[in-house]
């Protein structure tokens, strides 16, 4: 069964361009399908019936996994199959009926501008790891960009002089404007700062850890963690959650959403209009509790 998952692996890299994490994220779900399947006896997923994949479900819901997790589950056995059936391995689809289970959508948590401000207050900028941290923040609250296309940064995707970052993430690219307050804590960093990190010339990473690595998910997660407690912010704050906090400020200050939409990267606007959506509540709460008539 690995071998059959290494091959769909493929396929998507090859015939879809997927991403790395896309990638992982089939194989994990598969690999969890396969080892349930091969304590059953089966040993190839063209073995597999439609009643098989009922029990992994019902399995999955007995042990009380998340329903995103099923949700997603359920997206890569269809997607295998759907591989399996095309390359005519199998006569039917045994996943055709699979159907995810309601996920309830939460509400992103979101900053205010007060919290954002402390927030980027906290690095000590009079230190080489302080204007590291200053820099990775205030992109990320300029640009609205993911994590994982932060730490993906080279220094030749930055250009100060015209003010803009070109982030790459799925096989695509896009040019994000940054204002004046975060590019110029990109140059201090780039002049100051990742001097003190890096000494070799042929490093092209953006950011970096303190002996020079590219700076990973976990290392931000940390960093923003603690600035966080610093700046006594107590709500359950991650890495998307600057990332959020953009798209509403931008929005509630006029932006418009096709603009936010391409600033984000999203490639459907519906997507974007959940923060659109999340501006009219907080104008509404505002509205109920200062309208003398309200």
């Amino acid at each position: 069964m690995e071998r059959e998952i290494r091959e769909f692996i493929a396929f998507l890299h090859n015939t879809k361009g997927t991403s790395y994490n896309t990638e992982v994220s089939y194989q994990r779900d598969l690999k969890k399908v396969a080892g349930f399947l091969q304590e059953r006896g089966i040993g190839s997923f063209t073995e597999v019936r439609e009643r098989d994949l009922e029990e992994y479900m019902r399995y999955m819901q007995e042990e009380n996994f998340a329903s995103s997790t099923i949700s997603r589950s359920v997206a890569s056995i269809r997607a295998l199959f759907h591989f399996f059936y095309k390359e005519r391995r199998i006569e039917s689809d045994p996943s055709e009926a699979l159907r995810p289970p309601k996920v309830e959508k939460k509400a992103p948590e979101i900053l205010t501008v007060s919290e954002v401000e402390r927030l980027l207050r906290q690095p000590d900028t009079a230190t080489a790891k302080g204007l590291r941290d200053s820099a990775m923040l205030e992109l990320l609250y300029a640009t609205g960009m993911r994590v994982s296309e932060l730490i993906h940064l080279e220094v030749k995707d930055v250009n100060l002089r015209l003010s803009f970052v070109t982030c790459h993430a799925d096989h695509k690219e896009r040019v994000i404007p940054i204002g004046s307050i975060s590019r110029d804590a990109l140059s201090r960093y780039l002049k100051e700062g990742r001097p003190v990190f890096v000494k070799e010339a042929e490093v092209g990473a953006l950011f970096t850890n303190c002996s020079g690595k590219p700076m990973s998910r976990q290392g931000f997660w940390k960093v923003l963690k603690g600035y966080a407690d610093e700046a006594g912010i107590r709500r359950d704050i991650t890495p998307h959650t600057l990332r959020h906090s953009f798209a509403v400020h931008m929005l509630q200050n006029g932006a418009d959403v096709r603009s936010v939409q391409e600033m984000l990267g999203h490639s459907d606007i519906s997507t974007t209009q959940v923060y659109l959506n999340m501006n009219v509540s907080r104008m509404r709460d505002v509205y109920m509790k200062a309208h003398p008539r309200s």
